[in-house]
């Protein structure tokens, strides 16, 4: 369920609507990958992640020490809007377009 009160918190921070922008262009996102295309440290990233989480945005699963992160699958129609009115603005459509072109390749074609 989303959090109002916490998703404008999380769109608030430029780290994190990196992180929301990417999602919105992958499927999954392992949380290395996203420390190698934001250039920060894993608590950091992984700090992120988890105030993105507590506003009702991501679902995740872990693979062995591999924590993967996707965009939750029952966000309101509403919420899909506004992410994706998000990636319009032309700041942000010019980072994401750097941020996917450093995103590593998947292993296993996942």
């Amino acid at each position: 369920m989303i959090v109002i009160d916490k998703l404008f918190q999380a769109l608030a921070d430029p780290q994190r609507r990196r992180i929301l922008a990417i999602l919105c262009r992958q499927d999954e996102v392992c949380v290395c990958q996203f420390t190698g295309v934001l250039g920060l440290p894993q608590p950091k990233v992984s700090r992120y992640l988890a105030q993105i989480r507590a506003a009702g945005l991501l679902d995740w699963r872990k693979e062995g020490t591999w924590t993967h992160y996707r965009l939750h699958p029952e966000l309101p129609r509403w919420a899909c809007r506004l992410l994706d009115d998000l990636l319009l603005e032309p700041a942000t459509a010019t980072q994401l377009h750097d941020d996917l072109a450093r995103l590593p390749c998947r292993r296993n074609g996942r």
